[in-house]
This record gives structure tokens, sequence and C-alpha cells, in this order.
């Protein structure tokens, strides 16, 4: 057991140090800081920067059932996504050491979280019967998605 001095100081945390993860949680269990940005586009799916700042951006989606985005890589961004609502489908494709294509699908509920980095090539999709909600958070770059389509012999093509 030890004492610490009454004139200690707490350094306050630094955000741009915090986890992906962590932050993506954080934002997602304060509902009142993204509830009234929430929509759902019928068309497509719908995103709203919450904030940006501390060398990241903190996005909220929402996904009606049915709707995706393509295959996608973040360029130099690296961050997570937290799901906080609903369910989602994440599919990963890389390139095996052998040079064949590989996938791993991933179903995502409430609490779950994944994390990419650059070269991070996947794609989601809202395959449950109800509308999902997401917040995503990026870093190293803003948001960006490049797209990719994938060869069964090489994997993930870019365009």
């Amino acid at each position: 057991m030890f004492a610490v001095p009454d004139n200690t100081l707490l350094r306050p945390e630094n955000p741009a140090l915090r986890h992906p993860v962590r932050a993506a949680l954080e934002v997602a269990a304060d509902r009142e800081r993204w509830a009234s940005l929430l929509r759902y586009d019928p068309d497509e799916r719908f995103s709203a920067l919450v904030h940006r700042g501390d060398g990241q951006e903190i996005w909220l989606l929402s996904w009606l059932p049915g709707q995706e985005t393509d295959l996608h890589d973040h360029e130099f961004s690296s961050g997570a996504f937290t799901i906080v609502s609903g369910r989602l489908t994440e599919t990963v494709a890389r390139r095996s050491p052998e040079g064949r294509a590989v996938t791993e699908v991933h179903s995502l509920v409430a609490g779950q979280s994944r994390v990419f980095g650059p070269g991070y090539v996947h794609a989601v999709r809202n395959d449950g019967p109800d509308p999902a909600i997401s917040v995503h958070v990026y870093r190293d770059g803003p948001r960006a998605m490049r797209s990719y389509h994938l060869d069964p012999v090489g994997g993930p093509v870019r365009g």
C-alpha cells in the first residue's frame, strides 16, 4: 500500500490518445449528444458528423434494413465503429499469403465494435429486420472511402 501526496495533480486525459473503440463506446453511450442528429433515409444510409477535433472525426450512421456500403477502405485513416442498436454484418476482404481471396463475415450486435486501419477492406450491411445505429471514429485523416471489388483469385482490387 502507498499514500498519494495531497499535492498530486491528475493530468487530464488526452482524447487523441484514447483508443478509437473507447471513443466510439463513449459517444454511443451519450445519446443526448447525438439523438437530435439521428435521421433515417429510405434511399441511402444516413450519416452525421458528431465531433471533429483532437485529430479525429466521430460520425453517427443509421442503417435501414438492406442498406449497405460497397467494399471499401478508408485510405490512410484508422479507427473503429461500434453498434449502438440493431445489428450489422461486416464482410472483411483480404488477400491470403498465397494470393487467394479470403473473406470473413462478422455479425455484430449492440455494444460490439470493430477496429480498422489503412488497407482494411470491408463492407457493412444491415441484414436485420430492424433499423441499426452505429458510431464511427476516424483518425489520421478525414473520413474517406476508396471502392474495391473482389477478384476471386487475387482478393480485393481497388476501383
